[in-house]
């Protein structure tokens, strides 16, 4: 049995997704948005030996935890204590990619490259892009950054291949809503081919991503009207031939 710790970051965020919670919120956890203290983390990440079972940690929950001004400070020192995994088994990032500079996929793809770790140690960065043109990317996300995401994701992927690495794998999500569903097959053959251009294989989903593979995932948005939205998500995602699956809480 693996256990899942999110150690939120903050709970600020620099865009306004129509689908996110955080966004819909005046304080996130109802006061004011805040940074974490770096001996909070530090105490969270060393309490990790105390736990028996393999864990899971992701340094997120409703904010965007690059948005941290000591990010980076944040995930060296949790690798730098994980001699042989001794905290945890696995990382994962979820982030938008608007502060995703050269310099942070270099340290990124340098933590995931320690030896003394697992090779799949840090499994995945989780995209969280939703769009492709800019005017539909400033509607569904609340922000004029889409040239910005673009080019630090396809940045990571190049970077990545420069190094030979495996991981982190990348999953780009798409949140598949009214404003956003005509764009999924041209938002899918762009990614496909940015990755593919690197000799990576692929994982085309329905849901989470399910599988240790380079990914791209759409899910439906949660709304009132569920059925509906499910109705709209299953005919995207079978448009463009891939396999429907039922909505699940499993993923990589």
């Amino acid at each position: 049995m693996t256990i899942h710790v999110n150690l939120e970051l903050t709970d600020h965020c620099n865009l306004k997704c129509k689908m996110c919670s955080q966004s819909m919120r005046e304080f996130a956890h109802g006061e004011a948005m805040t940074f974490m203290d770096f001996s909070t983390w530090k105490q969270g990440i060393d309490g990790l030996h105390d736990i028996a079972q393999e864990v899971a940690i992701s340094p997120h929950w409703l904010g965007e935890p690059t948005l941290h001004p000591e990010f980076d400070r944040f995930v060296s020192y949790a690798f730098e204590q994980n001699e042989q995994n001794r905290l945890f088994r696995e990382f994962k990032l979820h982030t938008n990619a608007v502060i995703f500079p050269k310099s942070r996929s270099q340290l990124i793809l340098e933590v995931a490259q320690n030896k003394t770790q697992a090779p799949n140690t840090f499994r995945f960065v989780h995209f969280s892009v939703d769009a492709f043109s800019p005017e539909v990317y400033q509607n569904v996300k609340g922000g004029n950054r889409r040239e910005q995401v673009y080019d630090n994701i396809a940045r990571f992927l190049q970077l990545r291949h420069n190094l030979n690495a495996e991981f982190p794998k990348v999953a780009l999500g798409f949140v598949v809503q009214p404003e956003n569903f005509h764009e999924a097959r041209v938002f899918l053959e762009y990614w496909k081919y940015m990755i593919e251009l690197y000799d990576n294989e692929v994982l085309l989903c329905s849901d989470w991503p399910h599988e240790e593979k380079d990914a791209i995932y759409f899910r439906p948005l949660n709304t009132k009207d569920q059925i509906k939205s499910n109705q709209l998500h299953r005919e995207t995602v079978q448009k463009m031939g891939i396999p429907y699956t039922e909505r699940s809480s499993n993923s990589f």
